[in-house]
């Protein structure tokens, strides 16, 4: 397996290198980057990187060489090879540039948000970084971090001033429908969220952050800017809802403005209203740009003041089963009557022996003719009623349906009995009458700001200790708690309170009492103190929130002309964001009307919502690589719902709010798109584009896909026969088996020959393969090139294949066989050639051993595992292959196991701790090991096995084997701890077999006895067993048996003997450290994978220095998986 970059090693759905991993001084990146795990260039933070690094150096050659190799001994300086671990020799050279497993595990456990602002800002911020104290650890749980917050934020205004109301004017079954409808809205959109935030590590920047990153700049922008406008006028609205708690029922004398008749009381209280309310935003502008620290400490007060006033509505509700509060109501035959105009419920009042007329009398005659009346007075009697009958009486009856008025209309009991008569037009101003038009839409457009505020949670991802488990349990449990509360509370509403007290908006036949307030206990003040604290914290909360949402939009810098507030105090504070907030919040107070103000803020939050749901029905549509959410209860019908549900519910509550705020969506979307956004973070539009045409190939050739978007873009190179055949078919069945990584397929393949007169075999060929392409399902293209020799034919499909974004990033091909015994070197320079044209192209290689033992797409594995050798950092790759293999039904139930090589330097158990840790944010479920490899000295059987692969073919030439005798040859080299028994390969007379017992020899060799051995070709042979002995100074190890024939005679086995030793003083010790790793590699692996379904393990690259024996590269390789059926 190879990456791409430098040896290949693929960041895992990125092709372009940058620094993700968070390191010290260093700014922190977007949460979507830790998606593509990239290697960490350890040489840019400014660090100490002893422990991830080592020096390459430039010989005089033009060549790298190592400045700490791992053998010592070898170096002629004798300064080098002094630090490279000698059990990973064989990827020293990717050591380079690549960090070592355990220090990259220990670097992404410790990966923080960034709390706002994007990776682009970093730079700008680097040089504040210094002066900053260091972060504190988040640890905020699931209760603190997420569930209260979320209380607190959906718990507003509405409950307390208009859910009566709306109970009063809807009924309870319809009412319900309300609560229903929006709560359902919002659970809904709470899990596409949910499914969203859970998918990789949360960024501190709410659902501005999640809808930016899954659907893109165009669409980011957009709704971004619409929910920071919901924002700021939700502050406005809690802003009015805190000024007419106020004046109402707080302090109605404090009012400026006053009627001076009874049809100028709305305006009176709206120019009240506009006057406190832009003087309450000026201060609580004031607080926020003073101290946001103090609006945090604040939070918790304010909430329990909203958790008190919840308690006592239901704890009045209860007692008024026995013991109902005394709120009588005056009655004019049918029509209620505004309490405070008069003094007692009565026509005339007894004063001593006389009956005189009462206030009434006075209010509804002519003053100075008490004998003229209005004509509805004199026809009608006044009764008194009980405004809070209480739980047990029957209320629920009447207030089961709902009865809605127009504006103007005047409040009246159905069941009491009234004569007919318009009365006088000068009088309506003592009856309790409508002040607005309603209808079902209009209360679902009033009401579902209360259900709004499920992005508490996700907007303080940056504190909590466990963001991917705490958004998902808190935010829902908010919702259903909320839900209930709504749900109870409209039917306590309804059964404790009479219908007429409930239609009249603002208490005006209780005396002014807010009417929630009378069914509170003790006291209605309780209800009174505890909204109008928790709608100014609210408000504050809002200001404080919006400010930082414009903040983050303009640090993204995807539309220019907002970039003036990305800037603010040293701190960090977004003064000019503030400044802007302030003022558009301005207009939602002259608006001056909560009832006008709600529905402004439905549309842009119903917006908001939808996009959230889009964006989750997006992703689970396309099923990309990287869409993992570790919630696991969401599914793409459920957000189609939840979007349908939101964009109903824009224009059942008012449709031209709702065309107004879609075109103010739709032209930033355009705006932000003809600007040309250059943002790109992985959205889902961006991987949809993916498979689009000519447009969306134009789109992508801008830059290469961001980490998010990436998947394998496969090229696979076939091998044909003699009849232009597949040869080997099981390779395309390997392929079709990742179709879960929903990319690109390319099967290319080579035919030898001229252009002009092998037209007709190439398009046979193509054919053949288009053929088994369709045989084995692969869903991908062909393109078959002829050319004079096969390695320049794949070098020109490497460099051609593919069209503008849809290019290959990754080539598979198979391991090449017979190249021991063949003496042609094109047996293995194809080979050797083909991962250096990948290496250069910066391209990922997958090179299949034993791919005709491969399982077809017809087994099922009902167990076994999938083994990762994960030895150097390749980006992710290894990781996500088995990932893609088990979404295929032949894998579906194999486990996915990992182990990762430890040092003698390095703690294992932090390493399995932090593995764990790095599998648990990438949402893959597998086993996690360490394996620690000891440092050993390298064998003679190291030796002699590098020695035999590096100089076998020229020796069995100079010695003029046969075939046969060469195939018996290969068969020399056994393990280092067994007693070999060896035939006769040099003589056609039977031989006889001298065993040898194991022995350990130490001898140091001179260059004398060099020189005399030289000489002396036909010695002995215990001569032959001091060189297979042989080590740089000093050497032990076991002895291999050695045969004579009957003469006795050795000549043959000496002179390879010394052979082997000549070249051993002639030769570097690379290759041996690299046979050295290969084997106790493969000891390592055989010992615990052997049973293994699949083995996936690193590929080092080749040699920089290309003028050595590139056919070494392949007997390291092989004696790496030698023992192993199934590898790549």
């Amino acid at each position: 397996m190879r990456g791409r970059r430098e040896q290949k090693t693929l960041h895992w759905m990125h092709r372009k290198p940058r620094t993700v991993v968070p390191v010290k001084d260093q700014a922190q990146s977007s949460y979507d980057s830790l998606e593509g795990i990239n290697c960490v260039d350890y040489r840019d933070t400014g660090q100490d990187n002893s422990d991830h690094q080592d020096t390459v150096s430039i010989d005089d050659h033009g060549n790298h060489t190592e400045d700490s190799p791992f053998l010592s001994g070898a170096d002629p300086g004798g300064k080098k090879n002094e630090f490279y671990d000698r059990n990973l020799a064989l990827f020293e050279e990717e050591m380079d540039i690549r960090p070592k497993v355990s220090s990259l595990l220990s670097r992404l456990v410790t990966y923080t948000n960034i709390t706002q602002g994007v990776k682009e800002h970093e730079e700008e911020e680097s040089a504040q970084a210094s002066c900053k104290k260091a972060p504190k650890s988040p640890n905020m749980g699931t209760l603190m971090g997420v569930y209260l917050p979320c209380l607190q934020n959906i718990f507003g205004v509405i409950l307390f001033l208009r859910l009566t109301w709306i109970v009063g004017m809807a009924g309870i079954m319809q009412s319900l429908l309300i609560v229903l409808m929006c709560c359902s809205c919002t659970m809904l959109t709470a899990i596409s969220m949910s499914a969203i935030a859970t998918n990789g590590v949360v960024p501190a920047g709410g659902s501005y952050f999640m809808i930016s990153r899954s659907l893109g700049p165009e669409f980011g922008g957009a709704v971004g800017l619409c929910f920071y406008l919901g924002t700021t006028f939700a502050s406005a609205m809690y802003i009015l809802g805190a000024i007419e708690i106020f004046l109402k029922y707080l302090v109605p004398q404090a009012a400026i403005f006053h009627a001076t008749d009874p049809h100028g009381t709305d305006s009176a209280m709206l120019n009240n209203m506009r006057v406190y309310g832009s003087i309450c935003l000026s201060l609580m502008a004031v607080v926020v740009f003073v101290g946001v620290k103090y609006v945090n400490k604040l939070a918790s007060l304010f909430l329990t003041c909203v958790i008190i006033s919840i308690v006592s509505i239901y704890a009045g509700a209860f007692k008024s089963l026995t013991h109902p509060p005394e709120f009588p109501i005056c009655m004019l035959g049918n029509r209620t009557l505004v309490r405070d105009r008069f003094d007692v419920c009565s026509k005339t009042v007894v004063t001593g022996n006389l009956t005189v007329p009462s206030q009434l009398w006075e209010r509804f005659c002519v003053p100075g003719n008490m004998s003229v009346c209005d004509e509805y007075f004199l026809q009608n009697n006044l009764s008194e009623i009980q405004g809070i009958p209480g739980l047990g009486s029957g209320a629920i009856r009447e207030n089961l349906w709902g009865n809605y008025l127009q504006k103007g209309e005047i409040l009246e009991k159905p069941s009491l009995q009234s004569v007919n008569g318009h009365g006088a037009t000068e009088n309506f101003g003592m009856y309790v009458s409508a002040d607005i038009a309603t209808s079902f839409t209009v209360l679902v457009g009033i009401f579902f700001p209360s259900a709004t505020g499920i992005m508490a949670g996700s907007n303080r991802s940056g504190d909590l200790r466990d963001a991917q488990k705490a958004i998902p349990v808190g935010t829902i449990l908010a919702i259903t708690t909320t839900s209930l509360v709504y749900l109870s509370s409209v039917v306590l509403f309804g059964s404790c309170i009479e219908g007429v007290v409930l239609r009249d908006k603002f208490g005006d036949a209780v005396s002014k009492t807010l009417v929630v307030g009378t069914l509170s206990w003790p006291s209605p003040w309780v209800i009174v103190i505890g909204s109008f604290f928790s709608t100014v914290g609210a408000g504050l909360q809002s200001l404080t929130g919006a400010p930082r949402l414009l903040q983050a939009i303009a640090k993204d810098n995807i539309i220019p002309f907002l970039r003036v507030f990305g800037h603010g105090k040293t701190n960090g504070e977004p003064t000019w964001a503030l400044l802007l907030t302030g003022l558009i919040a301005e207009l939602g107070i002259l608006i001056a009307s909560l009832d006008m103000v709600a529905p402004i803020l439905s549309m842009f939050f119903l917006m908001c919502y939808l996009f959230v749901n889009l964006a989750c029905a997006v992703q689970t549509l396309l099923r990309t690589p990287n869409w993992r959410p570790r919630f696991r209860y969401y599914h793409w019908a459920l957000s189609f719902l939840g979007m349908s549900m939101c964009l109903a519910l824009m224009f059942i509550s008012s449709w031209y709010y709702a065309i107004v705020a879609m075109g103010i969506a739709g032209m930033i979307y355009k705006y932000i798109e003809y600007q040309g956004a250059e943002k790109e973070w992985g959205d889902g539009i961006r991987g949809l584009s993916l498979s689009g045409a000519r447009y969306a190939l134009l789109r992508l050739e801008v830059g290469p896909p961001h980490t998010k978007n990436w998947r394998p873009q496969l090229l696979v190179l076939l091998k044909l026969d003699e009849d232009l055949h597949v040869k080997y078919p099981r390779l395309l069945t390997f392929v079709s088996q990742l179709k879960a990584g929903k990319g690109l397929t390319i099967v290319g393949s080579v035919v030898q020959g001229n252009f002009l007169e092998s037209y007709g075999e190439m398009q046979a060929a193509e054919q053949a393969i288009k053929n088994m392409m369709e045989i084995e399902r692969v869903k991908g293209f062909c393109q078959v090139v002829v050319a004079s020799k096969v390695r320049e034919g794949v070098i020109h499909l490497i460099q051609s294949c593919g069209l503008g974004g849809m290019k290959h990033n990754t080539v598979v091909m198979g391991w090449p066989y017979g190249w021991r015994q063949s003496e042609d070197p094109r047996a293995w320079k194809t080979f050797i050639s083909t991962v250096r044209c990948t290496t250069a192209a910066h391209l990922a290689l997958m090179v299949p051993k034993n791919v005709s033992l491969y399982p077809s797409n017809h087994e099922r594995f009902t167990e076994g595992n999938i083994d990762v050798w994960w030895i150097v950092h390749d980006g992710g790759m290894l990781m996500l292959l088995p990932f893609l293999l088990k979404q295929h039904k032949v894998w579906r139930k194999c486990r996915m196991r990992i182990f990762t090589v430890a040092q003698m330097d390095d703690n294992s158990i932090q390493m399995k701790r932090d593995l764990a840790t790095f599998l648990y944010q990438l949402r893959i479920e597998a086993e996690v090991e360490v394996v620690e490899m000891h440092d050993s000295d390298i064998s003679a059987y190291c030796y002699e096995r590098t020695l035999m692969m590096e100089q076998r073919s020229q020796m069995l030439r100079q010695m003029r084997l046969s075939s046969a005798e060469r195939q018996r040859e290969a068969q020399l080299v056994k393990d280092r701890h067994s007693l070999v028994r060896m035939g006769s390969l040099y003589s056609d007379e039977e031989e006889d077999v001298v065993e040898l017992p194991s022995e350990k020899v130490q001898m140091t060799w001179t260059r004398e006895k060099v020189e005399a051995e030289k000489r002396n070709k036909c010695s002995v042979p215990e001569n032959f067993r001091e060189l297979m002995s042989l080590r740089p100074s000093v050497a032990s190890s076991y002895l291999l048996p050695v045969k004579r024939d009957q003469q006795g005679s050795s000549s043959a086995q000496t002179h390879i003997a010394l052979c082997f030793y000549f070249l051993l003083l002639s030769r570097d010790q690379s290759n041996v450290r690299r046979m050295h790793t290969a084997v106790k590699l493969n000891e390592v692996i055989v010992n615990r994978s052997h049973d293994a379904r699949l083995v996936l393990l690193n590929m080092p690259g080749p040699p920089r220095n290309t003028d050595g024996d590139e056919n070494c590269i392949l007997s390291q390789h092989n004696q790496k998986m030698q023992g192993l059926l199934s590898v790549f």
